[in-house]
């Protein structure tokens, strides 16, 4: 079967230090060939690139709003710097992971906000000087991240991944107009996500990639409630190795099969990066 495509997965992750190796080699023995590493800060540029390198994956680079912050004004720059040293690079595959958090009450008014939108609309520039695809943070902040997205377009319009996306029909519908996947992960698997999984039943095959967020976005069978965590139960950790039981969820919401599903989503990804298409083969 066509092997999978993690598209975003933080290996550089602390939760990983401890069995690295280990973790990407039962990937690899999970029929998950590749797996996207987007940066989140300036601190781990270095980080993901190598591990890129090393595990024959790729990366992005960018600041992601929940790091803005701590982030210096500099930063921009450094990224700018980054992204032109290491444009020949085949493994840089998109300007990542940058947008917009809309969630987290202190993030979503006054100064914080204004700089999250400063961050996002700089490296909005910035992927269009260097002509890189992007890998989106969407949570709670769509409508805002298109504004600006039409605004900074480039004439042949936008290429990449909305991941973890979880808004409205309408709004995925308005991503895919103008260039990009839409990333699915772990969040499938839980039976009360009625409206996410019926997007995933409605949108057209060709909008959809998989992705796992490891160690984050747990998928249900590896998730504990708040209460559970108090008594002592612990949360597992998510890997890129569940990503394929992630698929079967998908799959099945859509009625087709698994072997068709990963190399849809194959394509999809090759079509979102394009520069994934000659390091996969």
């Amino acid at each position: 079967m066509t092997p999978w495509i993690d598209t975003h997965c933080h290996l550089d992750a602390q939760e990983f230090n401890a069995d690295r190796q280990a973790m990407r080699a039962r990937a690899a023995a999970s029929n998950v060939a590749h797996c996207v590493i987007p940066a989140v800060c300036a601190a781990n540029f270095s980080a993901v690139r190598a591990l890129a390198h090393a595990f024959g994956d790729s990366y992005a680079l960018g600041i992601h709003p929940m790091y803005v912050e701590q982030a210096a004004d500099s930063d921009l720059p450094l990224l700018d710097a980054q992204l032109q040293a290491h444009a020949a690079d085949p493994r840089l595959v998109a300007c990542g992971e940058i947008g917009l958090d809309l969630f987290i009450p202190a993030l979503r008014s006054g100064a914080l906000l204004e700089r999250q939108e400063r961050f996002y609309a700089a490296q909005l520039r910035l992927a269009r000087k260097h002509a890189l695809p992007l890998i989106l943070h969407v949570r709670r902040s769509a409508d805002q991240l298109l504004r600006q997205l039409r605004k900074y377009a480039p004439g042949h319009g936008w290429s990449g991944i909305a991941h973890a996306f979880n808004g409205s029909e309408q709004q995925a519908t308005a991503f895919v107009e103008l260039g990009f996947k839409l990333g699915f992960g772990g969040a499938v698997s839980f039976e009360r996500a009625l409206q996410l999984r019926r997007l995933v039943r409605a949108l057209p095959l060709s909008a959809i990639v998989l992705e796992t967020d490891a160690p984050d976005m747990p998928p249900q069978w590896l998730y504990r409630s708040a209460a559970q965590r108090c008594a002592g139960e612990a949360q597992a950790r998510n890997e890129p190795a569940e990503l394929p039981a992630i698929a079967r969820h998908v799959a099945a919401l859509r009625g087709i099969s698994e072997a068709a599903l990963a190399e849809a989503t194959r394509a999809n990804a090759c079509a979102a990066l394009p520069k994934l298409g000659a390091l996969l083969g």
